[in-house]
């Protein structure tokens, strides 16, 4: 875990476009399963938090129960180079590069890395992260994924 937190500092420091940092709390993600007939957990709840360094770059950590009813944990950089303003609401498109583990039939539960595209729509204090989850077959089940957030910072 130390080694994550130096990675996600160092990755604070790098960034060239320095802005004022924002901090996002998140209560978990909520999946919407493309299978719909299997027993999959949807709302898979556990805090986390997304720092956004500068308009472009974001991390984010956080544990949640995933849909194998299973506890996770993540570690994330997101680059948002896309971005546009819709009557003050900020609409970023880019991809995330996440680290994940928890799910029994992808490694035995143990870490994997998983790329995912990545819109996220900021208000001034509410915002929500959207992404595609592929199925890969008898490990990870597809899902869209809505990560609910409130700005804290």
């Amino acid at each position: 875990m130390r080694v994550v937190v130096a990675l996600l500092c160092t990755a604070c420091f790098a960034v060239d476009a320095w802005a004022e940092p924002q901090v996002w709390l998140t209560p978990g993600i909520y999946s919407l399963h493309f299978d719909r007939d299997k027993d999959l957990r949807d709302d898979n709840i556990g805090p986390g938090v997304e720092l956004v360094m500068a308009p472009e770059h974001a991390v984010s950590a956080g544990t949640f129960i995933n849909s194998n009813r299973e506890r996770s944990r993540y570690v994330a950089y997101a680059w948002r180079p896309l971005r546009w303003e819709l009557r003050g609401i900020d609409v970023a498109l880019g991809a995330v590069a996440g680290a994940f583990d928890g799910y029994p039939n992808y490694r035995d539960g143990g870490w994997f890395v998983a790329p995912l595209p990545l819109l996220a729509i900021e208000g001034r204090r509410l915002g929500v992260n959207l992404s595609v989850i592929p199925t890969i077959r008898d490990r990870l089940d597809g899902a869209i994924a809505i990560q609910l957030k409130l700005r804290v910072w």
